[in-house]
């Protein structure tokens, strides 16, 4: 039979087994994934232990997030393909649960849904609270009304901001110490917007109220100020474009390599 939430499924087989091999960390598996009867109640769990304080206690965080993911079935779809993304992508991602239990960039995307949900909800001083609680726990700064498509996958994450009107694709693969931020002191729409297959390297900084096409490929350390098309690699400061990816999804295959321009 075939199992109806087999990400689920693989989570609980893997903690059942490295709690075996690790005694030490068998209370730690075990209030994780264990104990939890549902992939719900294991991801609310997991979410809210790191950003509770003296003031909002991880009782009710959990039970904020478990009414986002119940009132929006898109939350817990993208949770899902989010899991897979790193473990697809992610050479050090060995199994499904390392996302949920150890990976800072997935738990603060999938409490930026959260926000978002809450956000949209017009509940924006609980959704502030939760970005702040991001911010300070993981280094990683989403504005609540920032829109993030489903399997993104935010290696490292130390570092990455991401401003109030930036909308990001499906499938984008964003590295650590990334900025899609503003460009002046404007208010309206004023953040980049990345197309779907987008690889962001490390360390690169989209700025301002620009579009970045389908399956392009933005070099390490880049400074992109102008608008980047379909299908091609920029790098430098600023960006240019110094040629087109080998793969339609750049962000499936996380090669950041540079490819000569086309003459």
């Amino acid at each position: 039979m075939s199992s109806v939430d087999p990400i689920w499924d693989s989570i609980r087989e893997e903690a059942a087994e490295l709690s075996q091999k690790e005694p030490v960390l068998k209370r730690f598996f075990d209030e994780a994934v264990l104990v939890h009867q549902c992939f719900d109640t294991a991801i609310s769990y997991n979410l809210s232990r790191p950003i509770a304080n003296s003031t909002v206690d991880m009782e009710q965080l959990r039970t904020v997030i478990l009414e986002a993911i119940h009132a929006d079935a898109g939350i817990g779809r993208s949770i899902r393909l989010d899991i897979n993304a790193a473990f697809q992508r992610d050479a050090a991602c060995q199994q499904y649960l390392m996302p949920l239990i150890y990976f800072k960039g997935f738990q603060a995307l999938q409490l930026h849904r959260v926000a978002h949900w809450l956000w949209h909800e017009n509940r924006r001083e609980l959704a502030l609270f939760i970005q702040n609680r991001i911010s300070e726990k993981f280094a990683v700064d989403i504005h609540p009304a920032a829109k993030l498509g489903s399997g993104i996958m935010i290696d490292h994450a130390t570092g990455l901001v991401i401003g109030e009107t930036a909308v990001v694709g499906d499938n984008v693969s964003i590295m650590h110490s990334v900025t899609l931020g503003g460009s002046g002191c404007t208010v309206g729409d004023r953040h980049p917007k990345i197309g779907n297959g987008v690889l962001i390297s490390a360390g690169a900084k989209v700025l301002g109220n620009i579009s970045v096409g389908d399956g392009a490929k933005i070099g390490a350390g880049s400074l992109v100020l102008e608008p980047v098309p379909d299908h091609v690699t920029v790098a430098g400061v600023p960006a240019s474009i110094v040629g087109r990816p080998t793969e339609d999804s750049p962000a499936l295959e996380m090669d950041q390599s540079i490819e000569q321009k086309e003459s």
